[in-house]
């Protein structure tokens, strides 16, 4: 509840981080983003099942992109007002329904109806799963964040290679079997809120503590601003690598597919590799810092990589990937830091907004692709970190005291 403007009230949390709780949300967020990727991961099939066109899988994306991104947002928004320790629980039960659906659907409507089953359990994933993992935390945010997210990225490269290897041999009916996977997170996340109804119970108990915005609601609109500008960035040269980084390859330098395909897994591996640094490096030297090192600190090497050759492409998407991704944990915990009181919101806005961007990032460029080149493409999202120049306004929100040996 809140008091005033940019105030809420909140009650101390745990001085301890809870690993057994912040492991069970990665391992259920791989599970969840697992489900996710198998979608994109069986268009061909779908496509020639159904006689469907491009068009057609069009609507698929985005009906599983709107239910996906756009209602997190409104779910962190209800849960900040209404915590429900167990509406994970639910949002995993969608995903169940929606890859049931799917390995049943024989027709377009059917299709798209699953798709928004599995992006409605999304949406109520990953807000209040990313409220838990804080509260767990033991006051290393950073940590916690990373973690939890680092599941996620994992689930991303584990779908397709499970499409590829077991729902296309098998046919569509085959995706069924990972409704198996739902059951299991839904098993773990019955614990996990009962962890968080007990934690919510002790709470009770513990005196009420006003949580001050460190800023005015101006600068907090200001600042919002520009972290969202960041997630643009960040997120639209993301997707350029992971749509085209292994078509680049094939088309410019001549690589198998084969080869090509290990170079993005080793590129997705560098991502979540920094994503744990960076959550880390946050609590030790702040998240402001490790936005603008992340952000910024890329653009050397993503404005080398189209003027390099084969080698040096692959050398350079390690760089990339591990410092553009250390980026997310920071920027979402310094917004949580930013509007305390409101995680939930901001879980989802964020959350729902990588999500969507990479889903915009990857349909835009790959028109501009069509109409010009990949190379092309790689040349003009290379100056996309250049946004980076505008962590410059943001605020300084940490205690000049803080603990860094917390971290």
């Amino acid at each position: 509840m809140s008091n005033a403007v940019g105030v809420s009230l909140e009650r101390p949390q745990a001085s301890e981080a809870v690993f057994p709780i912040l492991l069970s949300l990665s391992f259920c967020h791989m599970l969840n983003d697992m489900m996710q990727s198998l979608i994109p991961s069986m268009y061909p099939m779908v496509k020639e099942n159904l006689h469907l066109d491009f068009g057609q899988i069009g609507l698929i994306t985005l009906a599983f992109q709107v239910t996906a991104s756009l209602l997190q947002p409104l779910v962190g928004f209800l849960t900040d007002k209404r915590p429900k320790p167990y509406s994970l629980v639910f949002g995993m039960g969608f995903s169940l329904i929606g890859m049931v659906m799917l390995s049943q659907a024989t027709t377009f409507t059917a299709t798209l109806l699953a798709a928004a089953m599995v992006g409605t359990g999304s949406s109520v994933f990953h807000p209040e799963s990313s409220r838990m993992a804080r509260l767990a935390s033991g006051g290393r945010h950073g940590m916690a964040q990373s973690l939890f997210q680092v599941g996620g990225y994992a689930g991303q490269a584990i779908g397709p290679l499970l499409a590829a290897f077991i729902v296309l041999p098998r046919g569509q009916g085959s995706v069924a079997w990972f409704s198996g996977f739902a059951l299991l997170g839904m098993l773990v996340l019955g614990w996990v809120g009962g962890w968080y109804a007990q934690q919510r119970r002790n709470a009770a108990k513990r005196p009420v503590v006003a949580a001050v915005s460190p800023v005015s609601p101006r600068r907090v609109a200001i600042t919002v601003g520009i972290l969202l500008a960041l997630m643009f960035s960040k997120f639209f040269y993301t997707a350029s690598l992971n749509t085209f980084y292994t078509f680049y390859m094939i088309h410019h330098f001549g690589a198998s597919v084969q080869h090509a395909q290990t170079l993005l897994f080793v590129f997705l591996a560098s991502v979540a590799v920094g994503t744990i640094v960076g959550g880390q490096l946050g609590d030790r030297i702040g998240r402001r810092r490790v936005i603008w090192i992340s952000i910024l600190g890329v653009l050397p090497f993503t404005v080398a990589l189209p003027h390099a050759n084969a080698l040096w492409t692959a050398i350079l998407t390690v760089p990339i990937g591990l410092v553009l991704s250390s980026a997310f944990a920071a920027i979402v915990v310094y917004a949580q830091e930013l509007m305390p009181g409101k995680v939930g919101t901001i879980s989802g806005l964020f959350f729902g907004l990588a999500f969507g961007m990479a889903g915009v990032g990857a349909a835009s460029l790959g028109a501009l692709a069509d109409h010009t080149s990949v190379e092309f493409v790689f040349e003009v999202c290379a100056f996309l970190p250049a946004v980076g120049l505008l962590a410059v306004f943001l605020p300084d929100i940490e205690p000049p005291a803080r603990n860094r040996a917390q971290g």
